[in-house]
C-alpha cells in the first residue's frame, strides 16, 4: 500500500522499483517518529528527541565509497581517491538490492540540495529505516508540501542496511558499500546504519557537478552580520577543529554548519539542517546546540543515556567519540531563513595543532591560501586511536578529501579565482596548542580564539602591525587588544625556545612532504609560497 503525498506520476514503481510492502512517500516528523517507534529503531528521549545507536558502524565507511568508471566520467574523477566500480557490478548490485528490497517497507522523503534555486538538485531518499528518513529530512532542504505533488528527483539515493553486497559479484571492496552512478543518477547504499553517508553521498555529488558550472563547493561553516549579508564569513575546517562551535556565533546569523557553494550570485548551504558533534557539549559553551538535543525530532546518535531519565551523558564515548545529533537549522535562533549569503568577504582556514608551533591567527595571501587548503592539515593528539602516542599530522586536501570526486587542483583554482575577483581575506586560525605540544602545552584559549575572529571579521585586525612567521612566511599579529601578546608569538610560549625551534622544523617539512603530490600541478606564486 501507499501512504503519503507524493506525484502520482512519479511513485517508486515509475522508476522500476516495484513489489514493495507499504510506501510511505514524505511523511513529517511526528509520523516518522511513530513509525520508527513501532518498529522498535529507536527510543523517544526528553523533548521528544528521537535516541538511536548505528551498531557496527558509528561513522562513515571512506574505503567502501565508490564512483562508477563510466566513459562520460573517467577522465574527470581522481581516481587515487576514488575507487571505481565497474556499471556491471553496478547494475548486478542494483538489481540485487531492489529483489531483496521486495516485499518490505520503504520510506520515501522529496528534497532538495541547495538553497539557491538556481543551482540547486532534487533528490529522493529511499529508506528502509524510519529514522533514516527523518534524519535526511533534516539535513536537506524540504520542498513546500504542494510542489510535492509535481515533484521529480534529478538523483535517487536508495538507502537499504539489512543488504550486503557481494565484493566479487558487485566489484566492490567489502559488505559494506556506498557508489554513485553518473550515468544512472543514483547512489546505493547498503550494511551500514550510519545516517551520515546519505548527507555525505549528496555532498560528493554536489562536488562533481557544481565546478562544471563555476561554482565551488565547499566543506565549510557559514556565518554573515546582522542585518548585512554582504558581509559573510565562511569556516572551513576538518573535523575537531571548531567549525560548527566558532561559526554559531550569537551576534552573527548562521547560514550553516557543514557544506556551502560559492557561486557568481554569493553563498548558499547545501543542507537544510545541522549535524553536530555532542561529545563534551555543554549549554555553558555552546547553548543553542546543547539546547537542541532535548528538541522534538532531533535525532541523536550513539549517545549513552540513563533508561530511566533519559538524560544524556555527554562525557561517556563508550559507544563512539563520533556521537551526534542532527536537527533542522531552524532550531538555532539566528539562523538564516534563506540560508543564502554574500560573497565572503572573510576566509577562516581552522586547523587544530597540537605540535604548538602554528600561531593563533595569521593572515594569508591569496597563493598561501591556496597552498593551505590544498594541505587541509590538522592533527590527532596521543589517545585519540590506538598507537598514537604523540601528536600526528592529517593532511586532507581542500579540508574534505574523502568527498571530493574531482582532483584537489580543481577546487584550489576555482576558490583562488574567487578569492582574486572578490577580494577575500584569508586567515589561518589555530584552534590547538599554544605552551608546547599536546600533553605538555595548554590548549588555546577558546576566548583568545573568539576575539581574533572578532577582530579579523569586523575589519580591525586589518589595521594591526605584522610580522613575517619565520618558519610558515604569513603574516601574524603582533599585538591585538584583549589578547595577550606572549600568545600571539608561539615560540615565545615554550620554556624550551630549542624544542620549539626543532618542533617548528619538523611540522615544516610534513607539510612539505605532503604539498609535493601537487607540484606538478600548481601555478608558479603558489609554489613559491610553499614552504620547507
Amino acid at each position: 500500500m501507499t501512504f503519503g503525498r507524493v506525484n502520482p506520476q512519479f511513485r517508486l514503481e515509475d522508476q522500476g522499483i516495484e513489489g514493495l510492502g507499504n510506501v510511505y512517500y514524505n511523511l513529517m516528523e511526528p509520523a516518522l517518529i511513530a513509525e520508527a517507534l513501532k518498529r522498535d529503531e529507536g527510543t523517544l528521549g526528553k523533548g521528544g528527541a528521537f535516541l538511536v545507536s548505528t551498531g557496527t558502524f558509528t561513522g562513515r565507511s571512506p574505503k567502501d565509497k565508490h564512483i562508477v568508471k563510466t566513459d562520460s566520467v573517467a577522465d574527470n574523477i581522481w581516481w587515487e581517491n576514488n575507487a571505481a566500480m565497474s556499471p556491471e557490478g553496478f547494475d548486478a548490485l542494483y538489481a540485487d538490492m531492489v529483489a531483496h528490497m521486495k516485499g518490505r517497507d520503504y520510506f520515501v522523503q522529496d528534497l532538495v540540495g541547495g538553497a539557491d534555486p538556481t543551482h540547486a538538485i532534487d533528490v529522493r531518499v529511499i529508506s528502509e529505516l524510519a529514522w533514516h528518513n527523518l534524519f535526511i529530512r533534516h539535513m536537506l532542504r524540504r520542498p513546500d508540501r504542494e510542489d510535492l505533488d509535481a515533484f521529480t528527483a534529478d538523483w535517487t539515493i536508495i538507502n537499504c542496511p539489512s543488504f550486503k553486497a557481494d565484493p566479487k559479484k558487485h566489484d566492490c571492496r567489502s559488505e559494506t558499500v556506498i557508489t554513485m552512478n553518473f550515468d544512472r543518477k543514483m547512489i546505493l547504499i547498503a550494511n551500514t546504519e550510519y545516517a551520515g553517508e546519505n548527507k555525505k553521498s549528496v555532498f560528493t555529488l554536489l562536488n562533481y557537478l557544481l565546478p562544471e558550472k563555476g561554482i565551488m563547493p565547499m566543506h565549510c561553516s557559514a556565518n554573515h552580520a546582522v542585518g548585512n549579508p554582504v558581509d559573510t564569513a565562511v569556516f572551513f575546517g576538518l573535523s575537531g577543529t571548531g567549525k560548527t562551535t566558532l561559526s554559531a556565533d550569537p551576534g552573527r546569523v548562521l547560514i550553516g554548519d557543514d557544506e556551502h557553494g560559492w557561486s557568481d550570485r554569493g553563498t548558499f548551504n547545501f543542507e537544510g539542517g545541522c549535524y553536530a558533534k555532542t561529545i563534551s557539549l555543554s549549554r555553558e559553551a555552546e547553548p543553542e546546540i546543547y539546547d537542541t538535543t532535548t528538541k522534538f525530532g532531533t535525532v541523536i546518535e550513539n549517545m549513552v543515556f540513563d533508561p530511566e531519565t533519559f538524560e544524556l551523558d555527554f562525557e561517556d564515548d563508550s559507544l563512539t567519540a563520533n556521537m551526534r545529533c542532527a536537527y533542522p537549522l531552524e532550531y538555532i535562533s539566528n539562523a538564516s531563513k534563506s540560508a543564502l549569503g554574500g560573497h565572503p568577504k572573510n576566509i577562516i582556514m581552522l586547523t587544530c595543532d597540537a605540535f604548538g608551533v602554528l600561531p593563533p591567527i595569521a593572515r594569508l595571501t591569496p597563493a598561501q591560501a591556496m597552498y593551505h587548503f590544498l594541505s587541509g592539515f590538522t592533527a590527532k593528539v596521543a589517545g585519540t586511536e590506538r598507537g598514537v602516542t604523540e601528536p600526528q599530522p592529517t593532511f586532507s586536501t581542500c579540508f574534505g578529501a574523502p568527498f571530493m570526486p574531482r582532483r584537489p587542483e580543481a577546487y584550489g583554482n576555482l576558490l583562488k579565482g574567487k578569492i582574486a575577483k572578490h577580494g577575500a581575506t584569508c586567515w589561518l586560525v589555530n584552534t590547538g596548542w599554544t605552551g608546547g605540544a599536546y600533553g605538555q602545552g595548554q590548549r588555546m584559549p577558546i576566548k583568545a580564539t573568539r576575539t581574533l575572529l572578532t577582530a579579523a571579521l569586523d575589519g580591525t585586525l586589518a589595521g594591526a602591525e605584522f610580522r613575517k612567521d619565520p618558519n610558515f612566511g604569513f603574516d601574524v599579529p603582533v599585538t591585538v587588544p584583549g589578547v595577550p601578546e606572549l600568545l600571539l608569538d608561539p615560540r615565545r610560549t615554550w620554556d624550551d625556545k630549542a624544542a620549539y625551534d626543532a618542533q617548528a622544523e619538523k611540522l615544516v617539512q610534513m607539510f612539505a612532504d605532503n604539498f609535493e603530490q601537487y607540484v606538478p600541478f600548481i601555478d608558479d606564486d603558489v609554489k613559491a609560497a610553499a614552504i620547507g
